[in-house]
């Protein structure tokens, strides 16, 4: 690596066109231009300026440093007032979270890149052990789990709660039993086995034996389509109301009243001691707020 400060005397040398001239601009002494450029020239191996008195003349060799040395310092400033112009409306921020949460999220994604044309939000909807990895690897910004981060090189802050909701059919109304549920018959899904182990194991004790005893009528690992079979009336399934809420039959779903609702915690994690640039803080904000909302809602007494 070429020596900056002695870089810096020999631009400075060329500019001003005379050793006693650049030391002055420098504020340094003559001899200390000249060790400056004794010294580069050391480095590279080749004389760079052919002396004429206190004047000189640049040898191939210096044409060659000078013009590198310049770069330099265009590079430098360029990569400097990229650091202090920290945009909040540009660059790229990857999110990572459940089927869910996506669906919920995403509509406020596409709000903040419609109104920041520069911004590229990625969100990536993968199991909760690809959020974590992804996290503690780096290659993941943002992400969202049900419990606090134990990996060291993680940390992250509570943003909320989701409540697992017993889905049916609204023409057949909220369901006491489970036989009642068997007689519809379970829109099972990945996360829908141990979803109706917590929600049915708290609420149908005596009766339940386990989600591979269910009655199961269909399968779908789309989460967006999950309620679809329920509207139609083809059985009932379990889902986070993250996931339900915004579907577009709504109105056609039931969400049964339990004793012993299941909720989940929320944190949003991140690689510990990053700094967050200005747009992955507004995102994170972004989420803070659509969490907390949605924790608002569907708590007792919450709209």
């Amino acid at each position: 690596m070429l020596n900056s400060v002695w870089l810096k005397t020999f631009v400075a040398l060329c500019d001003a066109g005379h050793f006693t001239r650049a030391a002055h601009a420098l504020n340094i002494t003559q001899p200390g231009v000249s060790q400056h450029v004794k010294k580069l020239e050391e480095q590279v191996g080749e004389p760079l300026v052919s002396r004429d008195g206190k004047s000189f003349m640049l040898t191939p060799a210096g044409e060659m440093v000078l013009d590198f040395a310049r770069r330099r310092q265009v590079e430098e400033k360029r990569l400097l007032s990229d650091l202090q112009q920290d945009d909040p409306d540009a660059g790229q921020v990857s999110v990572a979270c459940s089927g869910s949460l996506a669906l919920l999220l995403y509509p406020h994604f596409m709000e903040m890149m419609a109104a920041a044309p520069a911004l590229a939000i990625r969100l990536e909807a993968t199991p909760q052990s690809r959020v974590l990895a992804g996290a503690s690897d780096g290659t993941v910004d943002l992400g969202i789990v049900d419990h606090a981060p134990t990996h060291a090189r993680l940390e992250g802050e509570r943003v909320g709660q989701d409540e697992l909701c017993l889905v049916v059919p609204k023409a057949r109304g909220a369901v006491a039993t489970l036989a009642e549920l068997e007689d519809l018959g379970f829109i099972a899904h990945p996360d829908g086995f141990a979803y109706a182990d917590e929600l049915l194991g708290a609420n149908f004790a005596e009766d339940y034996q386990g989600a591979d005893r269910l009655r199961q009528r269909s399968f779908i690992n789309q989460i967006s389509q999950i309620p679809e079979p329920v509207v139609r009336g083809l059985g009932y399934t379990i889902l986070p109301r993250s996931g339900i809420d915004l579907h577009a039959r709504r109105e056609q779903l039931t969400v049964c009243p339990l004793a012993h609702p299941v909720r989940h915690e929320l944190w949003l994690i991140r690689r510990k001691g990053r700094v967050l640039p200005a747009r992955t803080r507004r995102v994170r904000e972004v989420i803070g707020d659509v969490l907390a909302a949605l924790e608002a809602r569907h708590l007792p007494g919450g709209g």
